[in-house]
């Protein structure tokens, strides 16, 4: 799918950057972000909901080495 994205003098200096630095080209720097940004999202949900299982899971013991 073809897309146009329109970024001001700051992005694209943060995305040339970016590419050098990472020795691809702007496209393919934009695309490792896109993947790498929905990847932390989808691992952080997962952190989150195991953790709050198992605080749920174990609350009277975390409760008793609270005290």
């Amino acid at each position: 799918m073809a897309m146009t994205l329109r970024l001001n003098e700051e992005q694209e200096r943060a995305l040339a950057l970016l590419a050098e630095a990472n020795g691809v080209s702007k496209h393919e720097a934009i695309v490792r972000a896109i993947t790498d940004a929905a990847a932390r999202s989808v691992r952080d949900d997962r952190v989150r909901a195991l953790s709050r299982d198992g605080r749920a899971r174990y609350a009277s013991l975390l409760d008793r080495l609270a005290q």
